[in-house]
């Protein structure tokens, strides 16, 4: 499927999409469209305020990512990148965050195999700054300067520990780990 739209000056599509025009006689190139991104789950905790606002120094960070992807009856991809962050001084809660965040992708030209890793690599890559900005926006809402602002996250290394898990739980006999 290629779009009939001319490439915007910059080299992408206008719609958003991440396919390169094809030119005729030209197999289409893979690629994906994103059609849709939203916060399915949003939750924010500041349990100790205004006490916490006064904290010294940075507090502890405890980090979860997880991705997730399913296929869907109408041929899109729902794909979720789940955030927690918990931070904690002095044993003391600081703030929680915790946030699901979705987008909804159409693949084009995409070959079977590469399908899980542009769903659990690229798609999360794509959605990660908005996710970022929304618990960063939080936590400056929550009265903390600075915000949060969450590291760049190597999806490409997540990916590859989740395969490698995989791989010994299939290789590894019943009970054993």
């Amino acid at each position: 499927m290629t779009d009939s739209t001319p490439p915007a000056p910059n080299g992408d599509t206008p719609n958003g999409s991440t396919e390169t025009p094809v030119q005729p006689g030209q197999p289409a190139l893979p690629g994906f469209r994103i059609m849709a991104q939203y916060v399915r789950d949003f939750s924010f905790e500041n349990p100790r305020a205004p006490e916490s606002l006064k904290v010294e120094g940075r507090p502890n960070i405890d980090l979860g990512v997880e991705m997730n992807a399913q296929g869907r009856q109408d041929g899109l991809f729902e794909v979720e990148l789940k955030l927690s962050v918990k931070a904690t001084s002095e044993d003391k809660p600081v703030f929680q965050v915790e946030l699901v965040y979705g987008g909804l992708f159409q693949l084009m030209n995409v070959a079977e195999k590469d399908i899980e890793p542009l769903l659990l690599i690229e798609c999360p890559r794509y959605l990660f700054p908005f996710a970022r900005e929304t618990i960063a926006k939080a936590t400056s809402d929550g009265g903390f300067y600075p915000p949060f602002l969450m590291e760049p996250i190597d999806f490409t290394a997540i990916y590859t520990q989740r395969q490698a898990q995989v791989a010994r739980g299939a290789s590894t006999p019943p009970g054993q780990a």
